[in-house]
């Protein structure tokens, strides 16, 4: 079973992130990144950090938007998403940060790190495979997949899983088309697992808006946490 997991500070040029680490029993254990979705960090992030120790690794979620920004609506959220989409060199920077801190983790295996995120968080892991980051693998769960021009060419070395909705109104089905090219242009071993029937958040428990094509799903939600348990399992072998 999980430890308590607790809030973790880590800061550059002045700024201050807000972390969550949650640990197992285990000690050098892989280390697993969570990305937070459009609101900033929040009870589903760390809910999934702490699923993530109970299967054995370090879940340590990761905060691009800086301590105490958080929102609470969708003006909000958008407000604090979109200078990072964009700014993606900034954004990637908030990453590479990130990555920094958890192999500088007390009591972790850093040559085994991971990364998955959650809507806007999924965009975020793509970025650090693009950004051809030296992680085993990262997982978009219901990702936004806009490229970012500045990476195109860029080799990636990181195994990609993306666990979609096909019927996401956020990523269309060419943009899934335009991902998987992308993918393949850049050498990456990808895998992608789709489901019929499913919108965006299908893995948020409280989302139920329809009209915004975010809904949850419990089939999609068991299909892909089993999916990515999976996939950590190959890529820390």
């Amino acid at each position: 079973m999980a430890s308590n997991g607790s809030l973790f500070d880590y800061s550059q040029n002045g700024v201050t992130y807000e972390g969550y680490v949650s640990r197992p029993v285990a000690s050098n254990a892989p280390v697993v990144m969570v990305a937070h979705a459009w609101a900033g960090p929040g009870e589903h992030e760390r809910a999934a950090a702490d699923r993530l120790a109970e299967l054995g690794y370090v879940g340590f979620v990761i905060d691009v938007y800086g301590k105490g920004n958080r929102g609470n609506s969708v003006e909000e959220n958008t407000k604090l998403m979109m200078p990072l989409l964009e700014d993606r060199a900034e954004l990637q920077g908030r990453l590479k940060l990130a990555i920094e801190t958890v192999r500088g983790l007390d009591n972790v295996d850093s040559s085994r790190v991971a990364a998955l995120g959650y809507c806007f968080g999924g965009l975020c892991v793509l970025d650090i495979a693009r950004m051809g980051s030296d992680v085993r693998g990262v997982v978009s769960f219901h990702g936004l997949f806009t490229p970012d021009p500045a990476l195109k060419g860029t080799s990636i070395t990181a195994k990609v899983l993306a666990l979609h909705g096909w019927d996401d109104p956020m990523a269309d089905p060419q943009s899934v088309r335009d991902l998987t090219s992308e993918l393949t242009k850049a050498g990456a071993d990808w895998q992608l697992h789709a489901y019929g029937g499913t919108v965006h958040a299908f893995t948020n428990k409280v989302a139920n808006d329809p009209d915004m094509g975010t809904v949850y799903s419990p089939s999609a939600d068991k299909r892909s946490w089993t999916a990515m348990t999976n996939f950590l399992a190959e890529v820390f072998e």
